[in-house]
Parts: C-alpha cells; structure tokens; sequence
C-alpha cells in the first residue's frame, strides 16, 4: 500500500523530458575503451587529498601570515574542484573526460566569490586587491595615459601594421574559438558587428572603445574577427563537429505558415501548454536568440568594465586569466542554451548555462555598485538605442539564416554529407574479401550524390 502511494508511473512526456535533460546536462560515456579511467575511485581521490592536506598542515612553516592565506586560499579552491569532481553532473560533453568538465562546473565558486564582493566596501575590495598583487596600487587606467582615435584621416602602412600586435593575435584567436563554440556563420558575423557598434554605443563611458573606422571595419572586422570566425568554422568542419541551425524551424515550413505562427501568438488560438522560447515559434525563436545576443554582450561589456573600475592593465593575470576562465565555462553554456532552444523536450536549461548567467549579471552589478561615478554619466538614450538595434539585427540575422537554409540548405546539407564520407569511413566499409564490390559501390555512391547536387532545385 505504501508503495502505490510512494511512487507513480511516469508519463511519456517526463520520460522524454529526463532523458533530453539528462542528455545536455549529465551525458553519459559511450564505447569506453579503456575502463580504469572511467571506473570510480572515490576511495583512492579521498586517501589523496586527506594525506596530502596532512603533509602541507604538518610540514610548511606557518610563521609567515600572508603565506598561511595564500596557501589555505589554495587548499580550499583544490578541495572545492576535488567535491566538483565527485558531485557535479558531466554537462554535455564527455571528451577528453568528464571529469574535467565536473571541475569545470565548479565556476559555482566563482560566482560565490563575486556574491561575497557585493557585500563589501571599495576600501575592502582595493585592499583585497592589493593583498593578491601589490603592484596594483601603481596601476593606472589605460584611457587616462593612452590616446584613441587621434588623426584617423592619416592612414599609412606603417600605421596598419603597428596594429598588428599580440592583442590582434589575440582577437584574431579568441574570435577562432568563439566560432568553435557557436558553430554558425551568421550568428558569429552578427556579433561582430554588433560588438563594433556596442563599442560605438558605450564609448561615452569607455574612452578606450573609441577607434578609427578602418581600424574597426577593416582590421577588427574583416581581418581579425573574419579570419577568426573563418578559421574556427574550418576547424569544425575538419573535426566533423555539429553545426547549431540557430534559426531552424523544424516543423514550419512555408514562409507564410512562419508568418501565421508568429501572429498566432497573440491570440488565444490553442489551449494546448506553449512554454516561453518555444523553438516552433518564429517569434520566441527571435525572443530567445536576442537574450543570447544580449548577454553575449554583457559579458563583453564586463571584461573592459572590470580592468576600468577596479584599475588593473588588460596584461594583468586577472584580466586574461579571467578571459580564459570565461572561454571554458562558455562552451557547456552555449551547448546547453543551444538544446533549450532549439529542443522542444528540453524544458528547462542546463546548470552550466543558469551559472554562467547569474555570473554575468553579478560581475555587470559588481560594476555598477564600485563604479557609480562612471555609470551616473550615462546616457540612457544611448542604452536604449543599443538594445533596439541589437533587437533589429537580431531580426535581420535569423531571417537571412532562414532565407538561406530555404535556398541553399538542401545543397549545402547534400555537400557537407559528400565532404563527411571521409577516409576513416571508407575504411570501416572495406572488406578486404570483397574490394571490388566495395570500390564499385563507393563510386555509384559519389557519382549520385554528385547527380543529385546538380539536378537540386
């Protein structure tokens, strides 16, 4: 009798709703080819870490204060990733190891840390800062000992090339692995531009956004975050990565039935359960593609923000190891934002992606709390012109990826399946009994493919 009361039989929706869920946010290790590395050893980790916290208590030397705090800092980061890797879910990649993304959910610290800096007082955060590096109190901020945009109308080889420094490399390799991550060329050209013109925006309250034109459109556009996006699209290509389709419509098909969708949400046409971001809707297909957009942008925003408020130089171990630390964390968030959006099984988001937002919006308030002098010159005219033109290319940027896909996406979809029948696969096709069928088949197996990309309408 209990028992009928203690548990309940799943419906077919919770069913297909935990196994998608479980697909983005603990996804499980398929053809494991060797089991010592993926077999628990909760045991050994425990017998580890408690015989090397044993040694480090018993053995160093506590006289040195600042030493004792760097060190018990230390410990307690390294336990906390040790408990990440035991408790936290995989999220949904398991290469190299899934327990390297479990430390990699342990961002919760993180973001536990931007929590306890709210509370604090500016006096509190600069001596914290000044206790990890004492050189920062000699910081100066880049916009008050470094010019912008002075003589642009002077343009010379010598001029273009001194732009071409490690912060160009830089840009040109972040933009490599941000098309690793977002795997669509309309949505990586989209915040491109975008950026140039948040830069455009916020450049009232950052001296530093302000560029020369060929600096922003023909450097910082075209060569760096072009060559960036080129070379990370070809990287996924190579590996055979999946493409993100962010503005497919799976189960809409005509451009007039998309249009009736989009108006159908105004109205109460249907008592059937809509959940917001509904990826069958062409109008919460928008909703949901903006909200990315925009804290794309925010987390943007808050790398030149943080280096400007709390006065540290873009060369300082904070700014690039935050940057780096910010790259990692992105992939299990756009992953899993991805499978929300686009999944209509997946009903709610990911960890990952629910972390990486709360740390977005808590580093953009820490900003606003510490740096209130700067924010009180802001024009709110500016901000809200900003948030419309994200909304309008937005719009623009999904409707030129669906004219697109209804144009050319059969052929490209029937290219990239030819480009896919790579070596290795031919070699698990190859029966070295029957070679010659095998060669006959593969080259019929070609030539239609090649038949049906010229004769695709």
């Amino acid at each position: 009798m209990a028992s009928a009361f203690g548990s309940r039989t799943l419906s077919k929706d919770d069913v297909n709703y935990r196994m998608h869920f479980r697909m983005i946010n603990e996804q499980q290790v398929e053809d494991i080819t060797i089991d010592f590395f993926y077999k628990p050893h909760t045991i050994s980790l425990l017998t580890c870490t408690v015989l090397s916290l044993m040694y480090f208590a018993f053995t160093r030397d506590d006289g040195n204060p600042d030493s004792n705090l760097w060190v018990g800092l230390i410990l307690v980061i390294s336990f906390f990733l040790v408990i990440s890797v035991l408790a936290f879910p995989n999220g949904p990649f398991t290469r190299p190891h899934p327990a390297i993304w479990r430390i990699v959910f342990g961002d919760v610290l993180y973001f536990l840390f931007l929590v306890f800096i709210i509370f604090l007082n500016w006096e509190q955060v600069k001596s914290l800062m000044f206790w990890l590096d004492p050189n920062l109190r000699y910081a100066k901020r880049e916009a008050d000992i470094m010019e912008y945009a002075v003589n642009c109308h002077v343009i010379t080889w010598e001029r273009i090339l001194s732009h071409f420094d490690i912060f160009a490399f830089s840009h040109f390799w972040g933009w490599g692995m941000k098309a690793l991550l977002i795997r669509s060329y309309g949505l990586c050209w989209t915040i491109s531009i975008t950026w140039e013109l948040t830069e455009l925006f916020f450049m009232h309250l950052l001296p530093n956004f302000a560029e020369c034109w060929w600096d922003q459109v023909i450097l910082d556009i075209l060569l760096c975050n072009g060559g960036g996006i080129w070379l990370g699209m070809t990287a996924c290509r190579f590996l055979e990565m999946r493409t993100y389709h962010w503005a497919s419509i799976k189960d809409i098909h005509s451009t007039t039935g998309k249009i009736k969708r989009a108006a159908l949400q105004f109205t109460p046409a249907s008592w059937t359960y809509v959940r917001w971001l509904d990826p069958k809707s062409s109008l919460q297909r928008v909703t949901g593609v903006y909200l990315f957009m925009i804290i794309w942008q925010l987390t943007e925003l808050n790398t030149f923000f943080l280096k400007h408020i709390f006065v540290f130089p873009a060369c300082h171990a904070l700014s690039w190891c935050r940057i780096l630390f910010i790259g990692i964390i992105t992939a299990p968030t756009v992953r899993q934002y991805y499978a929300y959006l686009t999944d209509t099984q997946c009903k709610r988001v990911g960890t990952q992606c629910w972390v990486f937002g709360a740390i977005a919006f808590l580093e953009a308030l820490a900003c606003v709390k510490f740096g209130q002098d700067l924010f009180s010159k802001t024009q709110v005219l500016y901000v809200v012109l900003w948030l419309l033109c994200l909304a309008f290319i937005t719009f623009l940027c999904l409707y030129g990826m669906v004219w697109f896909a209804e144009n050319y996406g059969p052929r490209q979809k029937l290219a990239s399946s030819l480009y896919l029948l790579t070596y290795r696969d031919w070699l698990t096709r190859l029966d070295p009994k029957h070679s010659w069928c095998f060669q006959s088949h593969l080259y019929f197996t070609v030539c239609s493919r090649f038949q049906s990309m010229l004769f695709i309408s």
